[in-house]
């Protein structure tokens, strides 16, 4: 399987593309990695693991061309799955009643002010995509 590297079109264009690259690091072995246990049913490794199992394989001259360029299609996808998470974070902090203030110093912002623009660019990047 050749994984033939195009700029994405469109959302579409992005998913198969982000899809095939996917298929091809699981059929390079990252499917037998063990499963995460917050993963359901056939849902797939996320973004951010397989790209990691390409690095590993990386290290052990064990990757293809095709595989590298696969993980490299992933990082928009692994860039948005650390949104989503950080994202995800904030929202349970601010539920659990944590103050910008405590959630600021966590993250090792100057400000309440600088964590509450950085959820809203965070929130906005998760929503365009």
């Amino acid at each position: 399987m050749s994984l033939v590297v195009v700029p994405p079109a469109d959302d579409q264009a992005r998913a198969a593309r982000e899809a095939d690259a996917a298929a091809r690091l699981l059929d390079a072995g990252a499917g037998t990695l063990p499963r995460a246990p917050w993963l359901r049913g056939a849902q797939p490794p996320a973004a951010a693991d397989l790209v990691r199992f390409a690095l590993w394989r990386a290290g052990t001259g064990d990757l293809d061309d095709d595989a590298l360029l696969a993980a490299l299609a992933l990082l928009p996808a692994v860039r948005a799955e650390a949104d989503q998470l950080e994202a995800g974070l904030l929202l349970t902090a601010r539920a659990t009643g944590l103050s910008w203030s405590r959630i600021s110093a966590a993250l090792g912002l100057a400000s309440p002010q600088a964590a509450q623009q950085r959820f809203d660019r965070v929130s906005s990047r998760v929503e365009e995509r």
